[in-house]
């Protein structure tokens, strides 16, 4: 036992530890409760420590996500919809098992586009590994370079003929301004 004049004090911020025994002093009026109306002070009763045993205090270091089979997810809707007709019925379903209605709408919903799918008529033969849209793109840019690459040897032949004409003195029509190109 500690018979020294300084009080315990925390390891973490040297400040005095809180008492571990409340002296049961009177309180206010203001300060009480409900429950404690009377006039009598208040007293503290510490429970036996080996008779209760202590709570675990082990935490789970990291939270896991909870996965649900395809099987569980589709036992759960049939019995969602067998208890649509009883009053309480899914509410029940969805306590028992600790689900939430909104895993319900997300599982319906997840069921009916399975079955879209699977009823979709499928196409038979190898899948094509050419993008269409790619295709048109690339056919589209190489049509593009050969009419620029003929736009370029059509104007060098019109220079060309300029230069000839001024060469041997041909006059050059003037640009008529309403003429379009």
């Amino acid at each position: 036992m500690d018979l020294s004049l300084n009080p315990p004090t925390s390891k973490k911020n040297r400040l005095p530890a809180a008492p571990t025994v409340l002296v049961g002093a009177e309180r206010r009026e203001a300060e009480r409760s409900e429950a404690d109306r009377s006039a009598a002070p208040a007293k503290t009763v510490a429970k036996p420590l080996a008779s209760t045993p202590a709570p675990n205090a082990e935490v789970v270091a990291d939270a896991k996500r909870r996965a649900f089979t395809v099987e569980y997810k589709m036992r759960i809707l049939s019995e969602a919809d067998a208890a649509k007709g009883t009053p309480g019925g899914v509410g029940t379903l969805l306590r028992r098992e600790g689900l939430y209605s909104s895993h319900l709408a997300t599982w319906r919903r997840e069921r009916e586009a399975g079955m879209r799918q699977a009823l979709a008529p499928k196409t038979r033969g190898p899948k094509s590994q050419r993008d269409p849209q790619q295709e048109e793109l690339r056919q589209l840019r190489r049509q593009n370079e050969q009419l620029s690459d003929a736009l370029r040897k059509a104007e060098l032949i019109i220079e060309v003929q300029k230069k000839v004409g001024t060469l041997l003195g041909w006059p050059l029509p003037a640009a008529d301004p309403d003429e379009k190109l």
